[in-house]
C-alpha cells in the first residue's frame, strides 16, 4: 500500500524544460555576438598588420631581380626576367661573402658562449641557495635595464686595453657579456618550472653536479634554450652599434656594417639592383631561423605557463 504517489513528471519538471531555457540562453547569444565582433576586429587588425609587415618585405625581394631602369620606371611591377647577376655582383664585388663570413663567425661563437655560460648561471641561481644568490640575480636583472650607449666609451678603452679593439674573439666576448643578463634572466624562470624530482633521482644514483646538468637538465631545458637562442641570435645578428665602435678594421667587418658600406657605394655608383640584392642576402638568415624554429620559440615562452 503506497501512503504517498510521486506524480508524473511534467514538462517543467524535466531534465531540459523549454521554458527554463529559453529565458536565461539569450544573454550567451548577445555575449556570443560581441566575441564574435571582437574576433572579426582583432583578426582584420592581424591582417592589415601582416600586410604592412609582409609587403615591404616582398617588395624588397622582387626589386633585387630587377635591373636599375625597370626599378625606377616600373617600380611596382614584376620584372621582365629574374636578374641573377645582381646577387652575384653585390657577393663577389660588394664583399657581401666576407661579410657573411665575419658576422657568421662572430654570431656563432657568441651564441654558444652565451648560451653555455647563461644556462650554467641561470641553473645555479635557480637550484642553489647560497648568500648572495638574490645579489648575483638582481645584478643581471640591471644589466638587462643599462643602456648600451653609455657603456660605449669605457667598453672602447677597456676592449683595446686588453687588445681585443678590432679582433673577431673581442666582438664575440663583448656580444657574451651584453647578451647574458636577458639570457640568465630568461632560463633562470625556465630551469624553475623543471621537477626537482629528476635532479634528485640522479644524485642519489651518484650523478655529479656536471653530469646532472649536462645529461639531465639540459636536454630537459631545451625548448628555452632554443627560444632564447633565437631572441639571441636576431639581436646578435642585426647588432650595429657595437661592431662600429670596437671593429673599425674594413676587412673584419660584420653584416650590418657592411649593409651601410653597401648603400653608401652602390648608392654613388647607382647600383640600386645590387643594394637590394644586398638587403634580401642579409634578411634571409633572420627570416629562416625564425620560419624553421617558430614552433619552439612559442613552446618555450609558453612552457612557464603551462606547467
Amino acid at each position: 500500500m503506497k501512503t504517498t504517489e510521486t506524480p508524473a513528471p511534467g514538462p517543467t519538471d524535466s531534465g531540459a524544460p523549454v521554458t527554463k531555457t529559453d529565458g536565461p540562453a539569450r544573454p550567451p547569444r548577445k555575449e556570443r555576438k560581441q566575441g564574435g565582433v571582437l574576433n572579426v576586429f582583432s583578426h582584420g587588425v592581424l591582417v592589415i598588420w601582416a600586410v604592412m609587415v609582409v609587403m615591404p618585405l616582398l617588395w624588397a625581394v622582387m626589386t633585387s631581380f630587377k635591373d636599375d631602369r625597370s626599378i625606377f620606371s616600373s617600380p611596382w611591377s614584376l620584372p621582365d626576367r629574374l636578374h641573377f647577376e645582381n646577387w652575384s655582383r653585390a657577393w663577389t664585388e660588394a664583399n657581401m661573402s666576407d661579410y657573411f663570413l665575419n658576422t657568421i663567425l662572430v654570431v656563432g661563437g657568441s651564441l654558444i658562449g652565451t648560451l653555455l655560460l647563461g644556462s650554467m648561471a641561470a641553473y645555479v641561481l635557480a637550484r642553489f641557495e647560497f648568500p648572495g644568490n638574490r645579489f648575483i640575480y638582481y645584478l643581471f636583472i640591471g644589466g638587462m635595464s643599462f643602456p648600451i650607449m653609455l657603456a660605449l666609451v669605457p667598453l672602447f678603452y677597456v676592449v683595446n686595453n686588453m687588445g681585443l679593439l678590432n679582433t673577431i674573439h673581442g666582438l664575440i666576448l663583448v656580444y657574451i657579456a651584453y647578451s647574458l643578463p636577458f639570457t640568465v634572466f630568461f632560463l633562470t624562470a625556465f630551469f624553475r618550472t623543471l621537477p626537482t624530482s629528476v635532479a634528485e633521482a640522479a644524485f642519489v644514483d651518484g650523478a655529479s653536479h656536471a653530469r646532472t646538468f649536462f645529461q639531465i637538465m639540459t636536454p630537459m631545458a631545451k625548448p628555452g634554450l632554443i627560444s632564447v637562442g633565437i631572441f639571441n641570435f636576431l639581436g646578435q645578428w642585426n647588432q650595429y652599434m657595437l661592431p662600429t665602435v670596437l671593429n673599425t678594421d674594413p676587412d673584419k667587418r660584420v653584416l650590418t656594417q657592411g649593409l651601410v658600406q653597401l648603400a653608401v657605394s652602390q648608392g654613388y655608383k647607382g647600383d640600386w639592383s645590387g643594394l637590394f640584392a644586398g638587403l634580401v642576402m642579409a634578411m634571409l638568415p633572420v627570416l629562416a631561423a625564425y620560419i624553421i624554429f617558430q614552433r619552439q620559440v612559442v613552446q618555450g615562452l609558453t612552457a612557464g605557463a603551462l606547467k
